[in-house]
């Protein structure tokens, strides 16, 4: 590839992913989330859970004159603390939600998984190290929706790096695994010019 185009990617992709550290003439090739069915499940959740609230506010004030005050107040108080942590519950899978994510860069592979607010991991693996990239799909529910498990796995001690939920394409799994294998082709070459 042309190094004026190299270093024009190169750039792009540090404005465009600015946590995500990149060697020089690194740039990313693939970004990948979560399926859209998760985001989907959060919003749906919260939904159900704020019209449960108000259904509860609502028959409060229906009944509100066979309660007495402290009663009522007493209901509030439960149907308000109910409303918060339906919004803090949102919030924290909105946050882990966004805390998952997959780079696919010419040069290297970074997985940041974060399964709790406070349990998070990065992975990184050079890119030739990968040894297979697969998609699967176990159930039903994951065809219709089109979702599964991306697993990658490296030469050498076998690891295998998945990344769960992914609504990864045949043409996406394709393009991912001609990378890998023209990244392999780039280091063998270099290595024999050595």
């Amino acid at each position: 590839m042309d190094e004026n185009l190299v270093k024009i990617r190169h750039e792009r992709s540090k404005k465009d992913f600015p946590g995500l550290k990149l060697d020089e003439g690194e740039y990313v090739e693939f970004f990948f989330r979560r399926a859209k069915i998760c985001l989907k499940l959060i919003w749906g959740a919260t939904f159900a859970g704020l019209v449960t609230i108000l259904v509860g506010f609502l028959l409060v004030l229906s009944v509100q004159e066979y309660i007495d005050e402290m009663g009522r107040r007493f209901l509030f108080i439960i149907l308000f603390s109910l409303l918060a942590a339906a919004m803090i519950i949102c919030l924290l899978a909105l946050r882990l939600y966004n805390g998952n994510k997959l780079y696919i860069t010419n040069k290297h592979v970074t997985q940041m998984t974060m399964s709790s607010p406070v349990s998070t991991s990065i992975n990184i693996i050079d890119l030739v190290s990968v040894e297979d990239a697969s998609f699967r799909q176990e159930n039903i529910l994951q065809k219709i929706f089109k979702y599964g498990t991306l697993r990658l796995s490296t030469v050498g001690d076998e690891t295998t790096y998945t990344f769960k939920f992914s609504d990864i394409s045949p043409t996406q799994l394709r393009a991912v695994t001609e990378l890998i294998s023209n990244a392999k082709k780039s280091y063998m070459a270099e290595a024999g010019k050595k």
